[in-house]
Parts: C-alpha cells; structure tokens; sequence
C-alpha cells in the first residue's frame, strides 16, 4: 500500500531535501508540499494525505497551532520535523501532546552521515504513523480525579506500565487523575535522551501524583510516579525491606533502552503477586514477554484496547502471548490501578 504524504516546512530547500529523501522509499509517495499552514489546510482537504510531515517554525502559524487545530477537527497521523525538537524537548512533549505521532530532528549541520541519519529515521517514522489511529484530542486537565476507596492501602504495592508510541497522551490520561495516595508507578516509555526529563516534569505538572525522572538507588514511595530515563533500563529492586530504582545502561533488550521487558521483569522477580503490570499503546513487542513473567508471578496484569491505542502493537503481542487478563480503555485502566486488591507476604 502506498503512504501519500504531505510536506509542510516553509524552508523550500528542507521541502525539496526531505521530498527526495521520502520518494527514495518504494512504498511512499509525497503527494504535495506546503511553505506554511494555511497554504496546507487547502492541500489536505484536496490531496488527502495519510501523514503530514510538519516544521514549528512557519510564517502566519507556527506548527504546534496548526496541529491543535488539525487533531481537533481533522485527526490524521503528523510526524514533526524540527530543529526545535533538539533545541527545546519542551516544544518536543508539546507536540506529543497536541497528538503528533513521531518527533525527527532536521540535521543541525548538512554533513553526510546526518543526512543518512535523517533518512533513516524520517521513513521509519513515516512508516509506523502511516499504521496509527488518531483521535480527536480531549485536554488531559478536563480528566476527571479519582478517589481511592478507604478501604485500600498502597503498602507494599507496585505498578509498571510500559509504552511506546503514543504513549505521551495515554500516560497523562492514565496516571493525571490518580489521587496522591495511589501505589507507586514505575514507567518506561520508549523515548531518546534528554526527552524523558522534559516529560516527567510535564507529566508532573498535570498530575496529582509527584513524578520525576527516576535516578538509581531512588527509594520508591506511594504516591510518587518514576520516569525511565531515555538510554538508560529501569529495575525495580529490593534495600533491606524498601523497594529502590535501580537505573542502568546495560545492553538493548527487544531493540529498546529502556526496555520495558527490563522493568516487566525485574517487577516480576521483586515484587511479584503484589504487583500489577500494564502495557500500552506502542509499535512492535517489547513488554510482552516480561507482562507474561509478571502474570506468571501473581501480578495482576492489564493491556490498552484496540480501541483506545493509537498503535494497537505492544498490546496486540501482549493479548496473543496470554500476558493479559484482559484490556480496557484508560479510564478502566487507571480505576484498576485503585482497585482494592489484598498484598501477598514475600
């Protein structure tokens, strides 16, 4: 199947570069280009792109205006490309946010290995958007908070969610109307160097939870949510009787650092049946033989509904490999991780 794309970058030497780079793949064509966001609205109504590539610095509307407009009233995969997503991860997780599927950085020098650069990693994105779901965007502020039932106590309680692609969007719906008083979170989010800082601090701001980047040795507290830093695995261990982070460079593991079958796993090995495990939206595998370890464990385990993911991948392994008791939106998911469960003695 073909992937018609439009190019939307007021830089007409960037439009021409990333045309030739894009027409060099067999399976996509560039049906069109646009210097600015208005010339573009008019090219997508009559070429009907399946992705948009798209710059943030444009003449008459800036790129991140133009993608709030476009998932609000016409959500279509958008892959951001930008020197402000290596300038400013904040601008980055912004785009996340407002429902852009990939984030690619323009060559900050036009040198040969950044150019190969560019071209791998633009038409793999390119790829994986062509094959996502969007939908119109809600503000994660609108999420209604939850209360934690009186009965239940975090002590001793742990959940590891795992996500990809898409994931930015589904982890503040997921965890921002947790109350204060949840378990704590361990998160590994598939995301490069430098980013993941950037997110958790957002990701804190519309949260009830406290969430940071976690560091190693960190001890682990309820109430608090840890952030795999990108290029870095993150575990979850035991120091006498508290649990810890445990935050290493070791191998890739299912082609990823962090892996989320890295954090699956060392859930299943330390916490067990007092654990729960959740896998999100996300292209290819990773998380799903390590959510199996954790069910074979005792721990509740929980996947992202087709319905709901913006790449039905991660999950689908999941479901099929017998790791999941079942699947749910993010509002189902968010009421299991309050859900009043008994905690098993180690």
């Amino acid at each position: 199947m073909t992937i018609k794309v439009l190019i939307i970058d007021d830089s007409a030497f960037m439009r021409t570069m990333l045309s030739e780079i894009l027409q060099a793949a067999p399976e996509i064509e560039v049906v069109g280009t646009a210097a600015d966001p208005l010339i573009a609205r008019e090219k997508i109504k009559a070429l009907n792109p399946d992705v948009v590539t798209l710059d943030i610095e444009m003449p008459r509307m800036d790129g991140l205006s133009f993608l709030a407009r476009l998932m609000a009233l016409r959500p279509m995969p958008v892959v951001v490309v930008s020197t402000l997503t290596q300038r400013g991860t904040e601008v980055a997780i912004r785009a996340l946010e407002l429902g852009a599927v990939e984030i690619v950085g323009k060559p900050v020098l036009h040198v040969e290995n950044e150019i190969e650069r560019l071209k791998t990693e633009l038409i793999g994105k390119i790829r994986i958007a062509a094959r996502s779901k969007p939908r119109a965007r809600m503000p994660v502020e609108a999420q209604p908070a939850l209360i934690m039932d009186r009965a239940f106590s975090s002590e001793g309680r742990i959940v590891a969610i795992g996500a990809s692609t898409g994931g930015v969007e589904a982890l503040q719906k997921l965890i921002s109307p947790l109350p204060v008083d949840s378990p704590p979170i361990l998160v590994t989010q598939h995301m490069p160097q430098g980013f993941t800082s950037s997110f958790s601090r957002r990701l804190d701001q519309v949260s009830q939870m406290s969430v940071c980047e976690a560091t190693d040795q960190q001890r682990v507290l309820p109430g608090h949510v840890y952030v795999a830093p990108g290029n870095l695995h993150l575990e979850l261990a035991r120091y006498g009787a508290h649990y810890i982070c445990r935050v290493h460079d070791g191998a890739t593991v299912s082609g990823h650092r962090p892996s989320v079958d890295v954090l699956f796993h060392s859930v299943a090995v330390t916490a067990g049946a007092n654990a729960m495990g959740i896998i999100l939206t996300g292209m290819g595998k990773d998380g799903a033989a390590g959510l199996l370890e954790m069910r074979k464990a005792g721990a509740h385990s929980f996947g992202e509904s087709e319905v709901s993911c913006l790449i039905y991948g991660m999950p689908r392994v999941a479901k099929e490999m017998g790791a999941t008791e079942c699947e749910g939106d993010l509002s189902f998911l968010a009421h299991q991780i309050i859900m009043k469960r008994g905690v098993q003695n180690n």
